[in-house]
């Protein structure tokens, strides 16, 4: 896909976000929205996927360590053909399909049940360490929060995937600087990130988390990356794309009323007419 076309996906995958939460009348948006051009570039041009085999052993894996940002997930397995988009409008019912964080067992796509912070990246390493003993290719991808990095079993797994050398691990923290508690500086600093990772044996790319270029390029620098696993600090926005939540932490996990998401889409839906 081209880079206009890439920005497209994102910007459907932030419309379903929202009108999915106005359905659900709960859910997170902020570090959903934050999240929509790095699940872009993953779905639609560098995970190894066969949506209509969604447990195919060769595809790629992709974790969402932090569950909560489930919408944006949903929103890219339906645009990339897993299931039909109207099923979005399910999220959060009772007995439906699309919980409110990520279940493997019921949704086509989920490559692990994710929910309880700091548990993801252990999965993800595991993974790519099953990978590396049956001698398969595929690589595995794991999305971090911010505030996430402060639970200590995020790091236990960064020192496995490090010293077991799993180069087909590249994780992406989408680095907005705000959890639900306000900003991550003030809750729990977690600076300076990346000589923390680099101290942990990780390859360690700064990137913006919005420039769909910078993304495509910084998932190519990690392929190369040889004898180490490959982290992307993506510096993004919080509730990107919807002025009103921009950097609020408020919109952490509260969903929009009626008239909040009609003003949401028409401000996503200018700028897919500006992208032609």
């Amino acid at each position: 896909m081209t880079e206009v076309e890439l920005k497209r996906v994102a910007n459907r995958i932030r419309q379903d976000i929202i009108e999915m939460l106005a359905a659900a009348k709960s859910g997170h948006p902020g570090g959903s929205l934050s999240a929509a051009e790095i699940l872009a570039c993953l779905y639609f041009q560098e995970m190894r996927l066969r949506p209509a085999e969604p447990r195919w052993p060769e595809r790629d894996r992709f974790v969402l360590c932090k569950g909560h940002a489930a919408p944006v997930l949903y929103a890219a397995l339906a645009e990339r053909g897993y299931f039909p988009r109207e099923r979005l409008l399910e999220l959060r019912r009772t007995g439906a399909m699309l919980q409110g964080h990520p279940d493997m067992k019921g949704t086509p796509g989920v490559d692990m049940s994710t929910g309880s912070l700091g548990q993801g990246l252990s999965a993800a390493s595991g993974m790519a360490l099953a990978g590396k003993l049956d001698g398969k290719d595929y690589r595995v991808y794991a999305l971090l929060g911010d505030g996430e990095v402060a639970e200590g079993q995020v790091w236990e797994a960064a020192m496995a995937a490090a010293h077991y050398k799993l180069d087909n691990l590249t994780a992406i923290l989408d680095w907005n600087g705000l959890q639900i508690d306000g900003p991550t500086a003030s809750v729990m600093n977690s600076a300076p990130l990346a000589e923390k990772w680099r101290a942990f044996g990780w390859h360690v790319l700064e990137v913006d988390g919005h420039d769909i270029t910078a993304l495509l390029a910084a998932f190519a620098r990690a392929r190369d990356a040889q004898g180490q696993p490959t982290i992307l600090l993506a510096r993004t926005v919080k509730g990107k794309g919807v002025s009103f939540m921009e950097n609020q932490v408020g919109w952490h996990g509260n969903a929009p009323n009626a008239e909040q998401a009609a003003q949401a889409l028409q401000e996503l839906r200018e700028e897919a007419a500006r992208l032609g």
